[in-house]
């Protein structure tokens, strides 16, 4: 049987989180950016009540690989961006 992985640091969390927020600006398309913004930063708050220090390392576990999907989403949406920009994006320039 394999040792259980120590707690992460209050610092690794907020690392992964800064990430995550860093990876959600990559997005070409408003809606899936503000999507992936809001969904990580409610998954953090949601877990933020975790005591179990294996509840805590399984909470980061699973943060650290839904991060290299959204980084691989990224990616993938990057190679199709949408021709015209959001009306959330142009309502702040000028006409």
């Amino acid at each position: 049987m394999a040792a259980t992985a120590s707690s992460p640091s209050k610092s690794q969390i907020l690392s992964l989180v800064r990430s995550f927020i860093r990876v959600s600006r990559q997005f070409p398309d408003y809606n899936i950016r503000e999507y992936t913004k809001r969904r990580a930063v409610d998954a953090f708050r949601q877990n933020a009540t975790l005591s179990e220090s294996s509840s805590v390392s399984e909470a980061f576990t699973f943060g650290k690989s839904q991060l290299e999907v959204a980084k691989r989403q990224a990616v993938v949406y990057s190679l199709y961006v949408p021709p015209l920009p959001s009306v959330m994006e142009i309502q702040n320039k000028p006409f």
